[in-house]
């Protein structure tokens, strides 16, 4: 089965940095593209960014635009998220995501595959 790996959370200032990292295994040949969501205590989950399986085609929210990037490097089985210029409010669990279908691109249930999420609070 798929399974999916967060790392690279962590502490941090406001306009500072942190790169994510997501490790996949298993049949990862059924996955179409891969995402990053974070998700705030009493939030709903909300999308960060996809990119998918060739990383010739990304996708952002509008509120990361600019300042994260989403990359992968399939001979390693990884894929990341930069992501510079960090905010308070972006304080959440942020997790990697995998969807087996082109649509759904944006939403949680377009996706079938789910790490465990990795904390990144940003302190002001």
């Amino acid at each position: 089965q798929v399974q999916l790996v967060e790392s690279g959370g962590g502490s941090v200032q406001a306009g500072g940095s942190l790169r994510l990292s997501c490790a996949t295994s298993g049949p990862t040949s059924s996955i179409y593209a891969m995402g990053w969501f974070r998700q705030a205590p009493g939030n709903e989950r909300e999308f960060v960014a996809t990119i998918n399986w060739s990383g010739d085609a990304t996708a952002y929210a509008d509120s990361v635009k600019g300042r994260f990037t989403i990359s992968r490097d399939n001979a390693k089985r990884m894929v990341y998220l930069q992501m510079n210029s960090l905010k308070p409010e972006e304080t959440a669990v942020y997790y990697c995501a995998g969807r087996a279908s082109r649509g759904g691109a944006t939403t949680p249930p377009g996706y079938k595959y789910w790490g465990q999420g990795t904390q990144v609070t940003v302190s002001s």
